[in-house]
């Protein structure tokens, strides 16, 4: 069996392929149009987000058995004609879930005791006490938008502190020990911070949108680890302004490339983007939640599990 690598990982995801047996051939920097005149002589892809495969790349993959995907979401392949080819499809969310909780947490700690702020005031040698005064965690409501691996694993990082921890999910079922799964309105009526935590899916495009704001009872704070595409940057930027929404804390953004991997990068920046990079009560990452040295082992090692499990289920 012949697996293409289409993406660096972690050296042990090819040498854990290579022990099962499989041969591994890797191309790092061809277009997608070189890709596609080979892709036929291939079983297995490994990829993270280079490029889309869209049909018309999979109608190449005459072969095809498996793509493994190194992250977690699988918005940049065509799921549903991959399955109607019978291509099974492995991600890892179990990878960089912790890394995704211990960021969001930050990003909120850091918002409520103005850590960014004040820090760059100090090394100009501003010493101000009183206007950098911080806010606690404790007794506020935690909303969780998406309740999957990614919001659990935040829910598992608040159990050090005395909060109310509540999550939204459109699957029942899904609370747990660390979150009381409750409806939309609840999450209006009581969150004080509010993090999401779902795929990027027709209905969490742009979820956080005027409306939406408008539905929450009280200000609060944000907190976006998920997909940039899930927050109405303009509408943001305007509840950011008005007193709605408190302060931010964005490891994605609305303008990011498609890849998902590299910060919104433009000569000419949309207005609402601009009004928000110069927000002292916004903080920024690119889209490094859960990109820590230990979840790129634990990606690739997931990765690899889902692989070998399926070949012996599959007797190859």
């Amino acid at each position: 069996m012949k697996v293409l690598l289409l993406d660096t990982n972690h050296p042990l995801l090819k040498q854990g392929l290579l022990d099962l047996g499989l041969q591994v051939d890797e191309d790092y920097t061809s277009p997608k149009e070189k890709i596609e005149r080979v892709i036929d002589q291939y079983e297995g892809l490994i990829i993270r987000s280079r490029f889309p495969i869209d049909k018309d790349f999979l109608k190449k993959a005459k072969q095809l058995k498996f793509i493994g995907r190194v992250g977690a979401g699988l918005e940049n392949i065509d799921t549903d004609f991959a399955r109607q080819q019978n291509i099974v499809l492995f991600n890892a969310p179990e990878g960089n879930r912790n890394a995704v909780g211990e960021h969001a947490l930050a990003l909120i700690l850091n918002l409520f005791n103005r850590i960014n702020l004040s820090d760059r005031e100090v090394r100009q040698g501003i010493w101000k006490r009183e206007a950098n005064r911080g806010e606690e965690l404790d007794g506020k409501t935690v909303g969780i938008i998406g309740y999957g691996n990614m919001g659990k694993a935040f829910a598992k990082k608040l159990q050090g502190f005395e909060v109310e921890v509540l999550a939204y999910d459109i699957k029942n079922g899904v609370g747990d020990d660390h979150a009381k799964q409750v409806s939309l309105e609840e999450i209006f009526e009581k969150t004080d911070v509010l993090s999401f935590h779902v795929p990027h899916t027709p209905l969490t495009y742009k979820m956080f949108n005027f409306e939406f704001i408008a539905r929450f009872k009280k200000p609060f704070w944000l907190i976006n680890t998920a997909r940039g595409t899930v927050v109405d940057t303009v509408a943001l930027v305007a509840a950011l302004e008005n007193g709605k929404v408190l302060g931010a804390g964005l490891d994605v953004l609305e303008y990011e490339k498609s890849s998902f991997e590299n910060m919104f990068e433009q000569k000419n920046f949309p207005e609402a983007f601009r009004r928000l990079i110069q927000m002292q009560n916004v903080i920024l990452t690119p889209h490094i939640a859960g990109w820590t040295r230990e979840s790129k082992i634990k990606l690739a090692e997931v990765i690899l599990n889902k692989i070998e499990n399926w070949k012996k289920t599959k007797h190859l």
